[in-house]
């Protein structure tokens, strides 16, 4: 089971666009809970605190627990509105965690054993990451921070498919279940072929040029001498 954090909040009495403005004035920022059988919530959030957690990567994929006052919500980060030039965020949209019924959420995906693979001892190869993260579906109890991708045995001409990703106990890819033409690429190996260069090409040529120049010339000069 992943780790979740905790966020404390306070409740917000004021609504509006001149409200959120003021309280991002005095450091806070303004965000919302919703979901489940409960009313939506209008909550505060210090500034400073929410922005650290920000730069963590579970911030986005972990369930997070919401501390009003000490009755703690456990929740997923649902949506998140950012400054377009400040570092500051703007509003935060949280939704309530049912412990009993499956999530869907994209997660990190963390390759490991790169650099040891047959593909990644040779040089000339060129490894590329297709995806960065996956949806997964799960009960909120299996929901893992991040998923790994072993590559210790990638070779040259590999490739990765979603289907051949090991997954955590009680998760699973939706997306599989459309069909195969939906088991997407995640890694490739493939191996840089040398480009043929157009200079020789072009040498080539322009001495063909050079070559006729002089077989034309005495032809002319034979021309000229009939005329006269």
């Amino acid at each position: 089971m992943a780790t979740s954090h905790v966020i404390k909040v306070e409740r917000r009495e004021n609504d509006g666009r001149g409200a959120s403005r003021r309280l991002r004035n005095t450091g806070k920022v303004p965000a919302i809970v919703y979901g489940g059988e409960l009313a939506p919530v209008s909550i505060q959030i210090e500034h400073n605190d929410v922005w650290l957690a920000s730069q963590h990567e579970w911030f986005y994929s972990a369930i997070l627990d919401l501390s009003l006052n000490g009755d703690v919500q456990k929740v997923l980060l649902r949506d998140l509105q950012r400054h377009p030039v400040k570092q500051q965020l703007l509003h935060l949209d949280f939704q309530r965690v049912d412990e009993n019924k499956a999530i869907r959420i994209r997660v990190p995906l963390h390759f490991l054993n790169q650099e040891k693979s047959p593909a990644g001892k040779k040089a000339g190869v060129l490894i590329s990451h297709a995806l960065n993260d996956i949806e997964i579906s799960c009960l909120p109890k299996h929901l893992p921070e991040y998923v790994e991708v072993d590559l210790s045995d990638l070779d040259v001409g590999d490739i990765v498919h979603l289907s051949e990703i090991k997954l955590p106990e009680g998760v699973e890819i939706p997306e599989l279940r459309l069909g195969k033409e939906h088991d997407a690429a995640v890694v490739t190996a493939q191996e840089l072929k040398e480009e043929v260069e157009a200079a020789p090409v072009e040498a080539v040529a322009a001495g063909a040029t050079a070559a006729a120049a002089p077989a034309a010339a005495p032809a002319a000069a034979a021309k000229k001498d009939e005329k006269k």
